[in-house]
């Protein structure tokens, strides 16, 4: 479906807080795979330099995320208007994942809850004619082995996807192996026999170094998965080797990417034909919302996971069609990506809410974990509207101690779910709302799915003959 949506250790910091420490051109400027795992070479800290997706012409998120309680998932990763090859192979790999972890949860699962697959995307260069993006996923059913990271490659001058090991010409994939294996032996969790094996079949080297991304200043920096270079408990292993050595051992594709990833231009292109952006409502509220709940019939509709090209333009037209405000809680990988939908929600009077910036389940990370997400959220909305939001909306609704105590925002969850994830069908979403409402309801949607902004002019429509006025969570709590 392309649409706009574990375990508590550092490992999990490296995928969910800092998968998009880089891909929103804020100020953050970590790396996602270094992030606990076992780095060791003198150029580890050289960050990975910041990319703003909103630059990419024609840029849409895919999502796609599960509620169920007993096979949560929340996947994402971007589809670029000239890449589609690329964009093609992340789909099979994420589609590879999710049949893994739905295969230990099936619908007719007895099995309770499983865990919980998270997979989230940082763009890592979009200059010239290089685009390379990296995904983390986060699996945590025994099954799934934790955290996997790998990077994808586009190469616009020949319109080709690239692996990532095309980074380095066919005749200095030797010196580079020598060099990896240099750097890993002596590290901790690692002997020389288990690196030595892990090289030893060179036909498994495309999968073996499929995370590499060149850092700021043109190092390369190689990120192992666990267990294949070292000890499972061990985590996963990096390696960042300086410019001065990996120069020569490059491809011509890799001294592209090298080359971009150091001086980015001001623009990417794939050689895609036109790529129209999709238009921005542009209705502008009149005013404050008078509307007094407590003298007439109120509901506060709300739309998760968003904002999404083109879903939530066809929304806020609907909304400013029927005069009705929403609550939207925004992923924030989502809002780096789109800032002007994030603008016009706030612009036409609807409420800009905090959804995580990749859609963990919060409870299953520490404070320090939780505050990232959430912070890092609330600072590009923030960027996108001129004003920090109040509300969070916790991922699946998972909210603990913890999670309460990490931020400031005020939670909010829902008095009636739409299940339109479950059911992408606008006549049954439209009907699930209008059958059950309630006078102050508040109703979860999600404006990633087609269908459920399909169903939102019934919606609308019905009940506004029925006397309710549609107003923000924050208006609906001030005044009942």
């Amino acid at each position: 479906m392309r649409t706009h949506v574990l375990f508590p250790s550092l490992l999990l910091l490296g995928s969910l807080s800092l998968t998009a420490a880089c891909s929103s051109g804020s100020s953050g400027t970590s790396d996602t795979a270094t992030v606990g795992a076992r780095s060791g070479s003198s150029s580890g800290t050289v960050p990975v330099r910041a990319v703003d997706p909103s630059k990419i012409k024609g840029l849409q998120i895919v999502n796609d995320n599960s509620e169920d309680s007993s096979c949560r998932f929340a996947t994402s990763y971007p589809d670029v208007p000239g890449a589609e090859a690329m964009t093609a192979a992340m789909k099979k790999y994420v589609e590879r994942r999710l049949a893994t972890f739905r295969s230990m949860c099936g619908d007719d699962s007895e099995a309770g809850d499983v865990g919980e697959l998270n997979v989230s995307h940082q763009i890592l260069v979009a200059s010239g004619d290089v685009l390379g993006v990296r995904l983390s996923a986060q699996d945590g059913t025994s099954a799934g082995g934790g955290l996997d990271t790998r990077t994808y490659w586009y190469d616009g001058q020949t319109g080709a996807y690239r692996v990532t090991l095309a980074l380095i010409d066919d005749g200095s994939q030797d010196a580079l192996v020598a060099a990896l294996k240099k750097q890993l032996k002596g590290r901790d969790g690692t002997d020389a026999d288990t690196v030595d094996g892990a090289f030893a079949d060179r036909s498994s080297l495309v999968e073996l170094l499929n995370d590499m991304a060149f850092t700021a200043d043109g190092g390369l920096r190689v990120t192992f998965a666990r267990g294949t270079v070292g000890a499972a408990p061990a985590g996963s292993y990096v390696v960042t080797l300086s410019r001065a050595t990996v120069t020569s051992w490059l491809s011509a594709f890799g001294k592209r990417a090298q080359h971009q990833t150091e001086q980015p231009s001001d623009s990417l292109d794939l050689g895609a034909a036109a790529t129209p952006t999709p238009a921005v409502p542009t209705h502008t509220a009149s005013g404050d919302d008078d509307t007094d709940c407590e003298k007439v019939t109120c509901v506060a509709l709300t739309f998760d996971d968003g904002p999404a090209a083109p879903e939530t333009a066809t929304l806020l037209t609907y909304l400013a069609q029927y005069n009705a405000r929403a609550t939207f809680f925004t992923v924030g990988q989502n809002v780096a990506a789109h800032p002007d939908l994030v603008r016009a929600e706030a612009r036409a009077g609807n409420e800009v809410g905090n959804h995580s910036w990749s859609h963990p389940d919060l409870t299953k990370l520490t404070s320090e974990q939780v505050a990232y997400q959430l912070n890092r959220t609330s600072v590009a909305i923030k960027a996108a509207t001129g004003k920090e939001p109040t509300l969070f909306r916790p991922p699946y609704g998972a909210v603990n101690s913890t999670v309460r105590g990490a931020t400031r925002l005020s939670p909010v969850l829902w008095t009636m779910d739409t299940e339109d994830w479950k059911y992408p069908d606008a006549t049954k979403v439209a009907q699930s709302v209008i059958g059950k409402v309630k006078r102050n309801d508040v109703v979860l949607m999600h404006d990633i799915h087609p269908t459920s902004v399909a169903a939102v002019p019934e919606i609308l429509r019905t009940l506004g003959a029925r006397g309710y006025h549609f107003v923000t969570v924050s208006h609906l709590r001030a005044t009942m």
